[in-house]
């Protein structure tokens, strides 16, 4: 029987003017019935460009195929080329014979029809079912996709369900129509641990139930190690490994892949630097690429901690930017930054006749802690438990219903607008999403060089312009990208942007928020480097919230772990993980992909 798909050869090219920019070649793999095979790769790698390419989803008008034969088989008969194929039957297999899971499912529902029509009308236009009993598919659908209540989620709109249940919501369409291919992009990116978990779980579950193939792209290694039984490795639109999963885990051949295995932070201890792709292999410049040698051995650089010029957390007393806290009993003691007594913020649910509120969310209900000078508090939870509300209530951009938050002795919830505008210098914040941050009209220069006006820091604009150069050069940019606009940068370089616009007021206290969520592995690890290199330099104080549990324990002295707007444990970083004191804790450990297998 030949293979379910099978990938030979595939160019994928873009006009550009006159020009053609090539975004693939030499693309070949195939997909065998019941295999899930996964596509890594960084961004830019062409994983997403292979799989749209299958459906033919890139724009017409810009896309070319110089090479290459997409053969799909569905019933194990005479395969067909679906490059050649025309738009009529390609019709009827999009959805139908092989479907697809978007990475973000809130731009791919439309938003003004509810949940289950969307998915009522994919099956109507793949089979003859009349609107009652595609009505009733596609709630037992939702049913087997595990969302609470599906006859009630049938009526919702996209707006009024969770991240999760959208994803989930999506699944429900792909497999509405029983594929015999499904592509998922990028699936769980941006999901919480545990709803990742389940999402992870789920496929795995109707994939083996119906036997079909599954192409699974993802950057998360921890994913693919959970959940895919063949791997390929992509870089600069070329395949640069394949293996099985066991295979490319315990002896991966080439550099890069071996970069993309080690640079992962939950591999490492606190103080030691994370090894980057740079550190296994120098590309060409060109950008050609040579398969290394079965027996090639590259070491990476700074990988082991005992060399470290930073020291390793667990030690007794640890140095955390330079200077030494003390722990007492498991507990650090120093002088706290911030203290945080007895903070509530509610948001009204429900409200009487009158206006009157009569029901609350508690996204955060009654929390005390300190944050000590110097030290990184990770904060970690999942999706919905109040981490982004506590950190824009510290930065003050959110009003709390109760307590109060002493900095350096000042309670900021009660202080004058006046004097609250004079600290703002002193707190800073560094977003999840750095290009929705950064104003499209202005270059990075004068968008860093904007806050430091504002607060009069330095006396001229030569002088401004002279730090914000030396801001881009220390996060490892150049000084002639002062004049460029943010849309020309990476979502990488962009990041380390607002990371510049951070400690251009020098600040005590950043709150990095969800900061390398949406990262690949390696620039990843670039960007926690650079936090951990200008933290000592500066010496600030950090809280850093994420869902990224391996992210957390590397980057931080304590985690604080919420869940429905309480604390349910906070303490030392490595304590947490080795000994976690609280079941739900317990719970988002179990969770982490990779987690699993590794530990076995």
């Amino acid at each position: 029987m030949s293979p379910l798909l099978e990938i030979r050869d595939l160019g994928v090219a873009f006009r550009s003017g006159k020009e053609q920019v090539t975004a693939t070649e030499h693309v070949s793999f195939t997909v065998n019935r019941g295999e899930i095979v996964a596509v890594v790769g960084e961004s830019g790698s062409g994983k997403s460009v292979t799989a749209l390419s299958l459906l033919r989803l890139l724009p017409a008008d810009k896309a070319v195929y110089p090479s290459g034969e997409l053969l799909f088989s569905a019933n194990g008969d005479t395969p067909v080329d679906l490059l050649k194929m025309g738009d009529r039957d390609l019709r009827k297999v999009r959805g139908s014979e092989i479907a697809m899971i978007f990475q973000e499912p809130m731009t791919s529902l439309n938003p003004v029809f509810t949940c289950g029509d969307q998915v009522a009308e994919a099956i109507m236009q793949h089979t003859e079912l009349t609107r009652k009993e595609a009505k009733q598919l596609t709630i037992e659908l939702f049913a087997k996709v595990q969302l609470p209540d599906p006859v009630s989620l049938f009526k919702r709109y996209p707006h009024e369900v969770s991240g999760g249940q959208k994803q989930r919501v999506m699944i429900a369409m792909a497999i509405c129509c029983q594929p015999r291919l499904l592509i998922a992009d990028e699936p769980t990116t941006a999901l919480d641990v545990t709803v990742q978990k389940g999402v992870l779980e789920l496929l795995a579950s109707l994939q083996a139930q119906t036997q079909m193939g599954m192409i699974f792209i993802t950057h998360d290694l921890g994913v693919v190690r959970d959940i895919a039984h063949r791997v390929v490795v992509m870089y600069r639109g070329t395949i640069v490994e394949e293996n099985t999963t066991d295979g490319l885990f315990n002896a991966p051949k080439h550099p890069y892949t071996k970069a993309l295995l080690a640079c992962r932070p939950i591999l490492h201890h606190k103080g030691s630097r994370l090894p980057v792709v740079s550190d296994f292999w120098q590309p060409d410049p060109e950008g050609k690429i040579s398969q290394a040698s079965p027996n090639e051995v590259l070491q990476p650089i700074h990988t082991d901690s005992s060399k470290s010029t930073l020291p390793v957390a667990g030690d007794v007393g640890d140095f955390v930017g330079g200077d030494r806290i003390q722990k007492a009993g498991g507990k650090i003691t120093g002088n706290p930054l911030l203290r945080v007594t007895d903070l509530s913020v509610w948001f009204p649910a429900e409200k009487k006749f009158f206006g009157k509120p009569e029901k609350f969310i508690k996204a955060v209900d009654g929390l005390s802690f300190d944050i000590f000078e110097n030290e990184t508090l990770g904060v970690v939870g999942e999706s919905g438990c109040g981490k982004t509300t506590l950190g824009r209530t510290l930065l003050c951009l959110q009003s709390a219903t109760n307590g109060s938050i002493l900095h350096r002795g000042k309670d900021l919830l009660t202080m004058e607008k006046k004097e609250l505008q004079a600290l703002r210098k002193e707190i800073q914040v560094v977003f999840q999403d750095p290009y929705a941050s950064l104003n499209p009209r202005l270059t990075i220069g004068e968008a860093i060089r904007e806050a430091m006006q504002v607060h009069e820091v330095l006396d001229s604009g030569r002088a401004r312009k002279e730090r914000v150069v030396e801001l881009l050069e220390k996060v490892n940019l150049k000084a002639d990208h002062f004049n460029r606009y943010p849309h020309a940068f990476s979502g990488g370089q962009r990041q380390r942007i607002g990371i510049a616009r951070a400690l251009a007021l020098n600040p005590g206290f950043i709150v990095f928020d969800e900061s390398v969520s949406a990262l690949d592995v390696s620039v990843q690890a670039q960007v926690l480097n650079l936090v951990n290199d200008l933290k000592a330099e500066f010496g600030f104080t950090a809280m850093f919230i994420s869902h990224d549990l391996g992210v957390v324990r590397y980057i931080s002295d304590r985690i604080l772990v919420m869940n429905k707007g309480v604390i349910e444990e906070i303490g030392q970083a490595e304590t947490v993980f080795s000994q976690p004191a609280s079941a739900y804790t317990r719970k988002l450990l179990e969770a982490i992909p990779g987690n699993k297998r590794q530990s076995g």
